[in-house]
C-alpha cells in the first residue's frame, strides 16, 4: 500500500508530506485547490508521462517520493536488477531541460520500467475511465481482464501466428505472370555475371595484399638486400653473423683455461645459431621475392572486375557469393512457385482449421466468463442502488485477427421494460459512474494491485447513489487500499482518513496545503461541502449526523 507521499515544487505545492493509512482515504477541497495535482504527483512516480509545465515556477525541477509498505516480492525486482525491500522507495525527479531521473530502491531505472512496477503497485480510475466504456473497441480487454483466459489466449495466438506466416509466404511468392518473367530475367542475368566471374572466398582479399606487395616491390628488395647485407656483411665490414660467430669462437678458446666463462659462451652461441637461421630465412625470402609490371597489371584488372560486382551485390567476394545462393534459391522458387503454392495452400488451409478450433475455444471461453462477469456487475449494481439494470455481453462473429475471433459489446438497459442497447446510449453520467465502479471492482477482483485510487468517479452521483457509491468504495477498502477525491459529503463521511487539501496566498505566491483532520475539522470540511462557503449550525449539525453513521 502507498504510506507516503513527499512532494516538491509541483504546481502550486512547494512542499507537502502526505501520510496514507490503509482502507478508506479521501482527499477533499476546494475547487482548484490542487487535488488533481496530488493525483498526478502520484502518476508521476507510476512512470506515467510527466510534464516541465508541471514544475513550480521560479524552480528548476520537481521530485516526488512515495514510500510503498508490504510490497509483495514482484518479480520486476529481479528482472531490473534492483533490490527487493518489503518498504519500496520510488523517487522521481523532474527537470526543465526534459530529463527525469528514477530511483527505485536507490538504483537508477528508466520511466518505461518504472511504469512496469508502476501498474502492479496502484491502479487510477479516473473520469476517462467511464470514456473508455463507451468505446466498444476496450470492451474484449476487459471480458479477457476478468476471464483468467491467458493460457487458451496463448495457444490461440500460436495458432493464429502460424496462419498469417504461410498467409505472408505465399503472398511473397505469389505474382502475376509479366512479374514473374521479369524477376526469372533479372535473376539469371545476375546469377550469370556473378558465376561467370569464377570468385573465390577470400580471393579480394589475397589480390589486394598481393597488389600491395607488388606496388612496394622496390622497397621491399631494397629492405631485404640490406638486411642480408648486415647478417652476412658485405665488401667494407663483417656480418652480424660473421661478428657472432667469431665472438663464439673466441669464447670457446677460454674452456681450455677456466669454466668461469661458461655461461656467457653459450649464450654467444645460442645467439649465433639465432641469427644464422634468421640470416638464412632473410635470404631466402629476397630470393623468393619476385615482381612483374604484367602481374600487377592482371591483378589491378582482376580487382577491377570484383569492384564492379561488389557494387551490386556485396562488400566482398564471400557476400557476393552468398547472393549467388540467395539469387540462384529464390530462382528455383518461382520457377517452382505453383507447386510451391498449392503446398503451402494445403498447410494453410490445415493451419486456418487448427486457428478456428482455437477461436472457438476461446469463444466459448469468453461466453463463459461473460455469463459470470455480467451476474457479477448486476450483483454490483443492486448494491449501488440500480437493481433493475440488465447487463449483457453480445458476441459477433469477425474473421480470424490476433485476439480470436470474436467483436464483443456491452449492452445494458438502465430501466425496467427497456429494451437493451450499446451501453453508450442509454448510460446517463451518474449511472455510468456507477457501472464504472461496478465494474472496475470486479475487474480488481482478479488482480494483485493493492491500491486503489478513484479520481472523481462520483461525478454526476448524489443522493441515495452517493450513499450507495460511499458504501461500496468502503466496502472495497476493507480488501484493498482506497484513495478517493471527492466533492460528496457522503464519501467522505465514511472514510478511515480524511485528507484536506486547501490553497493559500503569501507574498504573492500561490500554496497548497495537506492536512489530516481530525473529527472537528473533518465535521467542518463535511459541513462546507453540504453547505459551501456559509457553514451554519444546521449544516454542521448534518456533517456531525452524517459522521455518526
Amino acid at each position: 500500500m502507498l504510506s507516503l507521499l513527499h512532494i516538491e515544487n509541483i504546481a502550486v505545492i512547494e512542499c507537502a508530506d502526505i501520510s496514507f493509512d490503509r482502507g478508506f482515504n479521501v482527499l477533499t477541497g476546494e475547487t482548484g485547490a490542487g487535488k488533481s495535482i496530488v493525483i498526478d504527483a502520484i502518476s508521476a512516480i507510476l512512470g506515467e508521462r510527466a510534464y516541465r509545465d508541471m514544475i513550480r515556477t521560479g524552480t528548476n525541477k520537481a521530485s516526488v517520493r512515495a514510500v510503498f509498505a508490504d510490497v509483495p516480492e514482484l518479480g520486476w525486482f529481479a528482472d531490473n536488477g534492483v533490490e527487493y525491500d518489503p518498504e519500496t522507495v520510488i523517487q522521481r525527479e523532474i527537470h526543465l531541460d526534459g530529463k527525469n531521473v528514477c530511483r527505485v530502491n536507490g538504483s537508477l531505472v528508466s520511466v518505461s520500467i518504472l511504469r512496469k512496477l508502476g501498474i502492479q503497485l496502484i491502479n487510477i480510475h479516473g473520469q476517462h475511465d467511464s470514456a473508455s466504456l463507451f468505446d466498444e473497441d476496450n470492451h474484449l480487454t476487459f471480458l479477457d481482464a476478468f476471464g483468467d483466459n491467458e493460457s487458451i489466449r496463448a495457444e490461440y495466438a500460436e495458432k493464429y501466428d502460424a496462419v498469417m506466416r504461410l498467409r505472408r509466404e505465399i503472398d511473397r511468392i505469389s505474382m502475376d505472370e509479366g512479374e514473374k518473367l521479369r524477376r526469372m530475367e533479372t535473376l539469371r542475368f545476375q546469377i550469370n555475371e556473378i558465376e561467370k566471374a569464377e570468385l573465390e572466398a577470400g580471393e579480394d582479399e589475397e589480390l589486394e595484399a598481393r597488389r600491395k606487395i607488388l606496388q612496394n616491390a622496390e622497397k621491399l628488395s631494397d629492405g631485404m638486400e640490406e638486411a642480408v647485407e648486415c647478417l652476412y656483411g658485405g665488401d667494407d665490414s663483417d656480418g652480424a653473423a660473421g661478428l657472432l660467430a667469431q665472438a663464439e669462437h673466441a669464447l670457446a678458446r677460454l674452456s681450455r683455461f677456466t669454466d668461469a666463462y661458461a655461461g656467457i659462451h653459450e649464450k654467444i652461441a645460442d645467439l649465433m645459431y639465432q641469427v644464422q637461421d634468421a640470416a638464412e630465412e632473410v635470404r631466402d625470402a629476397r630470393d623468393d621475392l619476385s615482381y612483374s609490371a604484367d602481374e600487377l597489371e592482371t591483378i589491378e584488372a582482376r580487382l577491377d572486375k570484383i569492384h564492379r560486382l561488389r557494387r551490386k551485390y556485396g562488400v566482398t567476394c564471400a557476400d557476393i557469393l552468398e547472393y549467388l545462393d540467395k539469387a540462384k534459391k529464390e530462382l528455383d522458387e518461382i520457377e517452382f512457385a505453383d507447386d510451391h503454392v498449392e503446398h503451402l495452400k494445403k498447410k494453410l488451409k490445415k493451419a486456418e482449421k487448427e486457428a478456428w478450433e482455437a477461436a472457438k475455444t476461446l469463444r466459448q471461453n469468453r461466453k463463459d466468463t461473460a455469463l459470470s462477469m455480467s451476474q457479477r456487475i448486476l450483483t454490483e449494481l443492486a448494491q449501488l442502488d440500480m437493481p433493475r439494470v440488465q447487463f449483457e455481453v453480445q458476441f459477433t462473429e469477425v474473421d480470424l485477427t490476433a485476439t480470436g475471433a470474436d467483436s464483443v459489446a456491452f449492452y445494458m438497459s438502465a430501466n425496467a421494460g427497456e429494451a437493451l442497447k450499446p451501453m453508450s446510449k442509454v448510460a446517463s453520467g451518474g449511472e455510468l459512474a456507477r457501472i464504472m465502479l461496478a465494474m472496475k471492482n470486479v475487474l480488481a477482483e482478479k488482480d494483485q494491485v493493492n491500491t486503489l485510487i478513484f479520481d472523481e468517479v462520483d461525478t454526476g452521483v448524489s443522493g441515495r447513489a452517493a450513499q450507495k457509491v460511499a458504501e461500496k468504495l468502503r466496502s472495497v477498502a476493507a480488501h484493498k487500499q482506497v484513495l478517493c477525491v471527492t466533492h460528496l459529503p457522503q464519501l467522505a463521511a465514511l472514510a478511515n482518513t480524511h485528507l484536506l487539501i486547501a490553497k493559500s496566498e503569501r507574498d504573492g505566491r500561490t500554496y497548497t496545503s495537506v492536512t489530516p483532520l481530525d473529527v472537528e475539522g473533518r465535521k467542518k470540511e463535511l459541513a462546507r461541502i453540504i453547505g459551501g462557503t456559509n457553514i451554519t449550525e444546521t449544516t454542521l449539525k448534518s456533517a456531525e449526523e452524517m459522521l455518526r453513521l
